[in-house]
């Protein structure tokens, strides 16, 4: 199981049960049973906590430090424009399938690093890994979950997204605002009332000039985009209520807490609702063993404008990195190369035998 061809062979062919069996978030519970499967099949012992899969090196030792490897295994709904989304078609040294590029290779990739180095003696590390659900919508089912049970010590985490094998030290949280601008009705020919939409017109206006005071060096500035409103009842009242949406993509220099607080305080009197809190930004410090590893075989850093399950491991130093190309993800007819999975498979391996804890 050592040799990286055998390890390849593996992860393809569990890549390809995967693809062909749908997973939906929050209806992947067959390719939960398929990877819980694996794992016995390869004489581990899984845990399963709702259709997140958890499974720990056979050397396990408390007295060593734990590193999370963890990727997804639901999918987005199959966009317009998809052929055959369950069917691992094989052409021109590509996967083409539904979830094959997110995160199909990136987990598959990390379950065949993790079986390499379960064959390893004197491992300075224990491995645990996740392969957790419901990551595409955030959901309470996934990792989130798996976290909140299992209250053990981690150490550091790497997360398999597709990121061109380039890595990820920070990456940007999400912030829905529910915005309501509130006026007084009136008769449109007459000058009376205070028109609602006009003030979310005035909102949104400040929404687009207004600058936060700190500004990411990996991930820019915060941005905020305004991409829904709604107002009015009939043509010739004024607007009593305007409502708009915010999508607020977060930095690591405020909480989403933080971030909601200084709006609020912009936008008064408009009264401004997070839906959550929960989905913050995070970052690792370069000083990290996990980052001094990845500069050490020459990997690109960067800052992430996407989320992932980073946001479910708040105190835990934790960097994404994986196979495939993020613009592929969720496309139709989304593909990974085969010497992706080849690359990401020796390039995990890699960086963990090049970390010094």
């Amino acid at each position: 199981m050592n040799d990286l061809d055998t390890l390849f062979r593996i992860a393809k062919s569990l890549l390809i049960q995967l693809i062909e069996t749908p997973s939906i978030s929050g209806e992947e519970d067959k390719t939960a049973d398929i990877l819980e499967r694996f794992f016995y099949l390869n004489s581990f012992e899984p845990q399963r906590i709702g259709n997140n899969i958890i499974v720990r090196n056979n050397k396990f030792s408390e007295a060593k430090p734990t590193i999370l490897l963890n990727s997804h295994h639901d999918t987005v709904k199959p966009a317009n424009g998809w052929n055959e989304p369950y069917k691992a078609i094989e052409k021109d040294g590509k996967i083409f399938g539904l979830g094959s590029n997110d995160a199909g290779a990136p987990l598959v990739s990390l379950i065949a690093a993790f079986l390499y180095f379960d064959l390893q003696e004197n491992l300075p590390f224990n491995l645990l890994f996740i392969a957790s659900a419901e990551e595409e919508v955030s959901g309470a089912g996934g990792l989130e979950l798996v976290m909140k049970e299992l209250q053990e010590p981690i150490y550091c985490a790497i997360v398999g997204e597709p990121t061109s094998m380039r890595m990820a030290v920070a990456e940007k949280g999400l912030l829905v605002l529910d915005c309501t601008a509130l006026g007084v009705a009136g008769h449109a020919a007459h000058d009376t009332g205070e028109n609602a939409l006009y003030k979310a017109v005035d909102d949104i206006q400040k929404l687009r000039s207004f600058e936060f005071p700190h500004k990411s060096d990996f991930l820019g500035a915060v941005k905020t985009t305004v991409t829904m409103i709604q107002a009015g009842t009939q043509h010739n009242v004024i607007p009593v209520e305007c409502t708009f949406t915010v999508d607020v993509r977060s930095n690591e220099c405020n909480t989403n807490a933080e971030i909601l607080h200084i709006l609020e305080k912009e936008l008064s009197p408009t009264i401004v609702k997070a839906r959550s809190l929960r989905l913050n930004s995070s970052k690792i410090e370069l000083s990290h063993p996990l980052v001094q590893a990845a500069e050490r075989i020459g990997l690109e850093l960067f800052g992430s404008p996407t989320m992932s399950d980073q946001v479910f491991l708040p105190t835990i130093p934790s960097v994404k990195i994986g196979p495939g190309d993020t613009l592929r993800s969720h496309t139709a007819n989304e593909f990974i190369f085969e010497s992706e999975i080849q690359q990401g498979i020796e390039t995990y391996i890699r960086l963990l035998e090049n970390l010094q804890i």
